[in-house]
């Protein structure tokens, strides 16, 4: 499964970004090396692309925020007039730009051509600029696909060089890059994933957790105990083992009781982001209820 069939089954169709067709003054972002929200909070976010349309971004997001979202995750453009209307939007509606999902599939870090490679780099670097643009503190990188053509050995090696140098960017911007644990037949353990960011050696390479995509191979709240306080942001999604297939939060197999108790003794203070398909305000008001009763810990 490629990213681009993942993102279908997860989101759905997605929306095109509004750009603005001229750039205001860049406002500094207000965030430093530090997890969002209180000592044992936990606040919900969506991602931009399940909002319907609106006239404006500022309706959109002031729509997710009426909806009961504190927080979006954004995709990230080239165009930095796009990011100055993104910032303005969300400090009219008091919602926060949280993170940026980049992802990387088209041009993983490990590919063995390094054009493929560099290309995949600058895109990073260039969505960790727009990430401080818009105010978010992480940007959601998948750093290397195993294949037919990548052995894994050289997918590890290859992907953590370039992330070793990336983090003096990340540095730089104020913004942790934050590899995602998916479908790319890389990272399979949590072990491995810990290792892998311990190797790295810099407090701005972290993990990005998802949820849902662990169920085919393990327990989640396995995952989040070993990863610890590695883990900077976390996707929610949930999984049927029988049918192999993604469902709405509270209808598959994760066992969210547990997943609570496990981020309550890891002291994880941050966002939930809901990875699923779009829909109307009734769908995404039963989706953030969903949510509320994955923080209270209920079954």
């Amino acid at each position: 499964m490629n990213r681009r069939e993942f993102l279908r089954m997860a989101l759905g169709t997605t929306a095109a970004f509004r750009v603005a067709t001229t750039r205001s003054s860049a406002v500094a972002p207000t965030h430093q090396l530090k997890d969002a929200g209180d000592p044992g909070s936990l606040k919900k976010a969506v991602i931009l692309d399940m909002i319907p349309e609106r006239q404006s971004l500022e309706e959109r997001f002031a729509l997710a925020r009426d909806l009961g979202f504190q927080g979006l995750e954004v995709r990230p453009a080239d165009d930095l007039s796009l990011a100055d209307q993104m910032r303005e939007a969300a400090q009219k509606t008091g919602i926060r730009l949280h993170s940026v999902m980049f992802g990387g599939w088209q041009a993983p870090l490990s590919s063995p051509d390094k054009q493929t490679a560099e290309k995949g780099a600058e895109g990073i670097r260039s969505a960790l600029k727009f990430a401080k643009e818009v105010g978010a503190d992480g940007v959601l990188v998948v750093p290397a696909v195993v294949n037919e053509q990548v052995r894994y050995a050289e997918a590890y090696e290859r992907s953590q060089r370039y992330l070793r140098e990336l983090a003096k960017y990340a540095e730089k911007f104020q913004v942790r890059i934050l590899v995602e644990n998916v479908w790319n037949n890389f990272l399979l353990s949590p072990l491995e994933f810990a290792r892998y960011i311990d190797e790295i050696g810099s407090p701005w390479v972290q993990a990005y957790f998802d949820v849902g995509n662990v169920l085919a191979f393990g327990w989640p709240e396995d995952w989040i105990r070993t990863l610890g306080k590695r883990i900077k942001k976390i996707h929610l999604k949930d999984f049927k083992k029988g049918p192999r297939q993604f469902v709405n939060l509270r209808e598959g197999d994760v066992n969210w009781r547990e997943v609570r108790k496990a981020l309550r003794e890891i002291g994880y203070s941050g966002y939930l982001t809901a990875e699923l398909r779009g829909g109307d305000e009734e769908y995404l008001r039963d989706l953030s209820s969903r949510m509320d009763a994955i923080i209270r810990g209920s079954d």
